[in-house]
């Protein structure tokens, strides 16, 4: 049974990192430039998991966060800095409705997983007082 609380203990981490990728997407959808400046506008990023614990456990873990290829949005603003000589801006490639379906989507698989630690605490707690 101690098994299981790590199992459901791996999940809970893993998507508590895809729900902080996705506040960091939602959170820069509209950013146009780099850090350091440059008119490079953000890059979505994406969750990817792994079965396992990462040490040849079971569970799942955060394999890597990778940069969404897909190609940004245009919009035309011919007065915004960064507009080309079009008048076109180079947005960020999040789709603020799609981190939501996503955010909503890893919401409800920590609920389910820490609904599960509960069942498996209260099986535990059976467990040692049938064994007491």
């Amino acid at each position: 049974m101690i098994r299981a609380l790590d199992i459901s203990t791996s999940a809970l981490v893993a998507q508590r990192t895809r729900l902080d990728v996705i506040a960091g997407n939602i959170a820069n959808a509209e950013v146009t430039r780099q850090e350091d400046g440059r008119p490079i506008p953000y890059r979505r990023r994406t969750v990817t998991f792994m079965t396992g614990d990462g040490q040849g456990g079971p569970g799942v873990h955060v394999d890597r966060v990778e940069l969404d290829p897909s190609p940004g949005r245009q919009k035309y603003d011919p007065g915004h800095p960064d507009a080309d000589a079009h008048g076109y801006v180079q947005l960020p490639n999040v789709s603020i409705t799609m981190e939501y379906v996503d955010a909503l989507a890893a919401s409800r698989a920590y609920e389910i997983n820490a609904g599960m630690l509960s069942v498996t605490r209260n099986l535990v707690q059976q467990a040692i007082r049938l064994l007491a």
